[in-house]
């Protein structure tokens, strides 16, 4: 097992989010299941703080939520313009002015951003309600897992918002502009099965069977080498990035190489 990593114990306890290391695997859980893993400024800045300081030995992250819920989205505290416990509310942000709000923002995407690196793969085992921000930390990792009860919903619009940490484009990657507007405009939830046959789900389970499925998984893409892992996940976020035939043919023929090289170099280690 992986020694740990020095990650800020009391910035997680005090965001709720709790973070188990188990070798190559490591298992974030939103942890306030009294609000259905609501987020907060400090939810961003623990997610933020694991991304930077994860072992590189780690190579599959979960996520999941604790109890019935995967998150709810934005703790509504955050709406009533008073700061509330030590966390900013949302008007901290125009006070900041446009360059200090915009950077406040960036900081909050970061939390969500590093779990779209190639470098691991990222699993979100989803059940019952992930809605705004829930959705999006969702859309942040390769991977949805989904029990029957979850609802997907993108509930920004209806509050005067917009989706604005980093959901917007896995959403219309997997969905298509079309129907990702329609998501997003209307507010209105996706259910398990409609997540699956448009592609937002990659499979649905029963709720009890879920930490099963996501075992599975992570087992599953834990057997193949890591750099080849790697190297597939880049190719496909360049193609999914929008690179031209050219583009593709070269970043494929670049990976191969790489790759034969290590593996000649690991069939014949120097004596």
């Amino acid at each position: 097992m992986s020694a740990p990593t020095p990650i800020d114990a009391d910035l997680l306890e005090r965001a709720g989010v709790r973070l188990v290391l188990d070798g190559p695997r490591a298992t974030i859980t939103l942890d306030r299941p009294d609000v259905l893993n609501a987020q907060t400024p400090s939810t961003w800045a623990a997610l933020r703080s694991i991304g930077a300081q994860l072992s590189p030995d780690v190579r599959v992250v979960v996520v999941r939520g604790s109890g019935r819920a995967f998150s709810a989205g934005l703790d509504r505290r955050m709406f009533t313009g008073v700061d509330v416990a030590g966390e900013p509310g949302l008007a901290e942000i125009t006070r900041r002015g446009p360059e200090g709000g915009a950077q406040l923002i960036a900081e909050f995407q970061e939390g969500f951003r590093w779990l779209r690196d190639p470098s691991r793969v990222t699993i979100a085992a989803v059940r019952g309600h992930a809605i705004g921000a829930g959705f999006q930390l969702a859309l942040a990792c390769d991977f949805r897992v989904a029990a029957t009860d979850a609802q997907f919903c993108m509930a920004e619009t209806s509050l005067g918002l917009v989706p604005d940490l980093g959901g917007t484009l896995p959403l219309v990657r997997l969905v298509g502009y079309s129907r990702a507007a329609e998501i997003c405009l209307t507010g209105r939830r996706v259910d398990a099965a409609e997540a699956e046959r448009i592609g937002l789900a990659n499979r649905v389970v029963p709720a009890d069977d879920l930490d099963a499925a996501v075992d599975d998984l992570a087992t599953a893409v834990l057997r193949p080498m890591p750099g080849a892992v790697t190297e597939t996940l880049a190719l496909l976020a360049g193609a999914a990035n929008g690179a031209t035939e050219q583009e593709q043919l070269y970043a494929e023929r670049a990976a191969q190489l790489r790759r034969l090289t290590e593996l000649a170099a690991l069939a014949n280690p120097p004596r």
